[in-house]
C-alpha cells in the first residue's frame, strides 16, 4: 500500500492505438500512389479496425464508373477505352488527378492532369487577319488584343495576328501593353483606355501611342484623339486643334452589329468632325463595321472579336468566313445511373424521370464555364448531349443515351460547338463567354498549335 494509505486501482483501459486510425489525408496519399495497372500489392497486416474501414469505405457503387483506388478489399476498376487518349487514363491513374498539378497538357502520359485543356490556333488567327485584311480592301488592320486577347492569350494572338499582317496591336491599358512591348519591339501598340499622368511617362518610355477622350493632351508620346459620336463613355464631345503629337482621331460604334441607322448616324457625325483631320489616321470600325460597312473602313478598322473566329452578330462564323481559334476539351470522370426520382447538382433543378445515365465533367464556373449554360450543348464521343442539373463551381453534368467510359473527351468549345451557341443560352454574348475561361495554371492546360 502507498504511503499515506491510499488505495490505488489498475486501469483496465487498453494500451493507446500504436497505429492510429487513418484519417481523410492518409487515406488519399495511400491511395494516390498506386498505379491502376500494377500488380497488386502485397496485403498489409492490419488491425480489425482498419480492415473495417477499407472494406466498408472503398467499396466503389455498384451502378457508378468512377476513379476506384486499388485497396486489398477493393478490386474493381473504372471500364477505360483501350484507345482512350493519355489524359483519359490520367484521370484513372491517381487520386491526385483532381488536384490539377503540374503537367502542362492533358495529353501528357505521366503525372498529375489538369481538369481541362485549352487549344490555340495560330494557323486559325492568321487566317482571320488575313480574311479581313481581304474585305478591308487596303485599310489597315489593328489588332484588338485586350483582355488577355478576349481570354485566348494576348502575347500568342498578338503573334499570329501580325504574322498574318496586322499593323498595330490595340489594348486597354497601359499595363497590358507593357506586357506585350518585350515581344514586339517595333510594333505599334495602342492604349485604348484611359491614362493617368505615371500611366503617361511609360508609355513614353515604352514608345506607346496612347487614345485621349477627355481634352488633357500630353506631350512627347503619339496620341489619339476620341470623339464620343454617341457611344456615351470615352469620347470628348468635340475634337479640339490638333497638336504636334496628335497622329490620330478615332470614335467608336455603340451597335454596328444590330443597328444599322445610329450606326450609320455615328459614321456621318465623325465624318463630318474629321472633315480638316485627313492629315491624320481616322479609324472607327470594329469587326461588325468591318464586315458590312465599307463606308466604316477609313484608314484603319480595329478589330477583335473576328480575329478570334468568333462572329459579331452571334451567328455561325464561317458565314463571313472565319475559323474559331479556340478549343476547349475536358473528359468523363464519372458516368453513373440516376434512378427515376433522383437528381444531379445543387437545388435538384434536373430529376430523372426515368433511370438515366449521366456523365460528370470536372469543369465548372471557376473555369469559366457559367452556371447559366444550364441546357447548352457539348460533345461526348463527338455526340451532342445536353448539360443538366445546376452547375457547380468545379464540375457540370451531361446527360448521356448509354453507358460511356470514363476518360471518353467531352468538347465544350470546337468541333462544331460555337462561342455564340454558348452564348445564346447564357443570353449573353460570345465575348463574355471567351473573355471569363480561365486557361491558367493549375486549373487548365493550354497549348498553342499552328
Amino acid at each position: 500500500m502507498p504511503a499515506g494509505g491510499a488505495r490505488t486501482r489498475r486501469s483496465t483501459r487498453p494500451a493507446a492505438r500504436s497505429t492510429p486510425l487513418p484519417t481523410s489525408s492518409t487515406r488519399l496519399a495511400r491511395q494516390s500512389v498506386v498505379p491502376l495497372a500494377s500488380s497488386a500489392p502485397p496485403r498489409r497486416s492490419c488491425s480489425r479496425s482498419r480492415r473495417w474501414w477499407v472494406r466498408r469505405c472503398v467499396m466503389p457503387s455498384s451502378r457508378a464508373r468512377s476513379w476506384q483506388p486499388y485497396e486489398p478489399a477493393c478490386s474493381r476498376r473504372p471500364r477505360i477505352r483501350a484507345d482512350a487518349p493519355a489524359s483519359a487514363r490520367g484521370w484513372a491513374r491517381t487520386a491526385t488527378t483532381w488536384a490539377g498539378g503540374t503537367s502542362p497538357s492533358l495529353r501528357e502520359t505521366s503525372g498529375p492532369m489538369r481538369r481541362s485543356e485549352f487549344t490555340l490556333d495560330l494557323a486559325a488567327v492568321r487566317h482571320n487577319a488575313r480574311r479581313l485584311l481581304d474585305v478591308l480592301e487596303g485599310s489597315e488592320l489593328w489588332a484588338v488584343v485586350k483582355a488577355n486577347g478576349y481570354g485566348h492569350g494576348a502575347v500568342d494572338v498578338s503573334r499570329g495576328a501580325v504574322e498574318g499582317g496586322a499593323s498595330a496591336l490595340c489594348v486597354a491599358s497601359v499595363a497590358e501593353a507593357l506586357e506585350l512591348r518585350p515581344d514586339f519591339p517595333a510594333t505599334r501598340i495602342v492604349v485604348l483606355g484611359p491614362s493617368d499622368p505615371p500611366d503617361v511617362e511609360r508609355a513614353r518610355s515604352a514608345e506607346l501611342e496612347l487614345v485621349i477622350g477627355d481634352g488633357r493632351v500630353p506631350e512627347g508620346v503619339p496620341v489619339h484623339l476620341k470623339l464620343d459620336t454617341g457611344m456615351g463613355r470615352w469620347g470628348l464631345s468635340e475634337l479640339p486643334a490638333a497638336g504636334r503629337d496628335v497622329v490620330g482621331v478615332m470614335s467608336h460604334f455603340a451597335s454596328a452589329e444590330a443597328d444599322p441607322e445610329f450606326t450609320r448616324r455615328q459614321l456621318d457625325a465623325f465624318l463630318d468632325a474629321t472633315q480638316s483631320s485627313r492629315q491624320l489616321t481616322r479609324h472607327m470600325a470594329n469587326s461588325a463595321a468591318a464586315l458590312t460597312l465599307p463606308e466604316a473602313r477609313l484608314d484603319a478598322a480595329r478589330c477583335g472579336i473576328a480575329l478570334y473566329g468568333i462572329s459579331p452578330f452571334g451567328n455561325d462564323p464561317r458565314t463571313h468566313g472565319l475559323e474559331p481559334a479556340l478549343r476547349w476539351e475536358s473528359v468523363l470522370a464519372q458516368v453513373k445511373v440516376l434512378g427515376a426520382g433522383q437528381s444531379t447538382g445543387y437545388g435538384r433543378t434536373f430529376v430523372a424521370a426515368e433511370p438515366t445515365w449521366i456523365g460528370i465533367v470536372p469543369v465548372g464556373y471557376a473555369d469559366g464555364f457559367r452556371r447559366d449554360l444550364t441546357g447548352t450543348t457539348v460533345l461526348v464521343a463527338g455526340e451532342p448531349r445536353p448539360v443538366v442539373g445546376t452547375v457547380s463551381m468545379d464540375a457540370f453534368a451531361v446527360a448521356l443515351d448509354r453507358e460511356l467510359p470514363v476518360g471518353e473527351t467531352v468538347t465544350i468549345l470546337g468541333d462544331g460547338i460555337l462561342a455564340e451557341e454558348h452564348a445564346r443560352v447564357a443570353d449573353t454574348i460570345a465575348y463574355e463567354i471567351v473573355c471569363g475561361v480561365n486557361t491558367g495554371a493549375p486549373r487548365a492546360a493550354r497549348v498553342v498549335v499552328g
